[in-house]
């Protein structure tokens, strides 16, 4: 793991970037409040960036277009999908060739197409069921079926379930009938939701878990916190994983992933998970860094450390927290609002560690929740 010099900016103890995009970088068709500028500073100072997403819907070119227009110019390979690291898993597993249902958006077609594999829509796989039935009812010779027929009949050996805004119960149904067959079912994630600009709408893990129950085994899955997707972004960035920094807005998919694949993260609010989300974080979902926005890679990080005099304060910069003794939170006045959120952040973590009563909303803690989703509604 990386440490800090005292003087040195965040970003200078790295050589990459593993960046989510929903809720980070935009958040719809809108940009998140200066992640653009910092992430165009980190670029200008050599650091390399991949935009790491769960979401499968989209083609890297069309992302890459979107991140284009925001302000972030470059080429389409800078954007990692979970549709291609679960094309990438199913290459590994199936011969090329092999038919696959593409469930979700264009990326997962594409993501198929680009490992070798042949995406077969839910559509063409009922319609074919439909007429092997009826085949079937007029007991027509297999001789008269042509070897092209023959080949498209052939079953699929394997799903590939990402998000897509037209996904149907037809295409869960498919998916349900494909892995009770004996297919290998493959999630591109199971997020439980999805940022848009007009709020949280369901994810790729309502639909996963719709099918669920019909079937009698769970998805592989590919994309955060799973490593999968960490692990191409690394290999598509060239750098040494402990100098490679994942930024995320979710601790459970971002950080946890991060966490996993052997990754320092940056967590920034303003996404899924907010200030109670993080104060009551465990050990596996806590981030290495925390920040309310991107300006922070380009500063000093003040970290938090233990007052040697009270090994129950946590001071960070010119700010001090600690917990008291019923559970409340007590944060200074002093210092900037990121110091006062690390401070108190490592003073609950350390109390609910030791299994003392800790509640992030009592005494000063409702104070610092406001104050941050004012700043995040507001930045400035």
């Amino acid at each position: 793991m990386t440490s800090l010099s005292a003087k040195g900016s965040l970003i200078e103890g790295f050589d990459g970037i593993v960046c989510d995009l929903d809720g980070v970088v935009y958040r719809g068709h809108e940009a998140v409040p200066h992640a653009v500028e910092s992430l165009l500073s980190a670029l200008s100072a050599g650091i390399l960036v991949v935009y790491a997403t769960n979401n499968a819907s989209r083609a890297p070119a069309e992302v890459s277009a979107h991140l284009a227009a925001l302000g972030l110019p470059g080429p389409v390979s800078r954007v990692v999908t979970s549709a291609q690291a679960g094309a990438r898993h199913v290459a590994h597993r199936c011969p090329p060739g092999a038919r696959v249902l593409a469930v979700g958006g264009q990326g997962v077609t594409l993501a198929l197409e680009e490992a070798g594999l042949v995406p077969v829509s839910a559509q063409s796989v009922s319609a074919q069921s439909v007429s092997a039935q009826s085949v079937s009812i007029q007991s027509v010779s297999a001789q008269s079926v042509s070897s092209r027929e023959t080949r498209s009949a052939q079953p699929v050996v394997a799903v590939l379930q990402g998000y897509g805004v037209e996904v149907a119960w037809t295409d869960l149904a498919e998916v349900a009938y494909a892995v009770q067959a004996g297919a290998l079912w493959v999630a591109t994630n199971i997020d439980s939701t999805l940022p848009t600009d007009r709020g949280v709408a369901p994810g790729n893990g309502a639909l996963v878990g719709a099918v669920r129950p019909a079937v009698s085994v769970d998805p592989v899955v590919v994309g955060k916190p799973h490593t999968p997707l960490y692990d191409l972004s690394v290999s598509v960035l060239g750098t040494e994983v402990g100098r490679t920094l994942a930024i995320g807005d979710r601790l459970d998919t971002d950080v946890m992933g991060a966490t996993a694949a052997g990754m320092d993260s940056l967590f920034v609010f303003g996404g899924v998970h907010r200030w109670m989300d993080v104060a009551a974080a465990d050990l596996t979902a806590r981030p290495r860094y925390v920040a309310t926005d991107l300006r922070s890679l380009h500063v000093a990080y003040a970290e938090p450390v233990q007052d040697l005099r009270d090994l129950s304060q946590w001071v960070c910069g010119e700010a001090k927290a600690w917990v008291s003794a019923p559970g409340d939170l007590v944060v200074s006045r002093a210092g900037t609002l990121n110091e006062r959120l690390r401070a108190a952040l490592k003073a609950l973590w350390h109390a609910g560690d030791r299994g003392c009563p800790m509640d992030p909303r009592g005494g000063d803690g409702a104070a610092l929740s406001d104050e941050l989703d004012l700043a995040v509604a507001y930045r400035s």
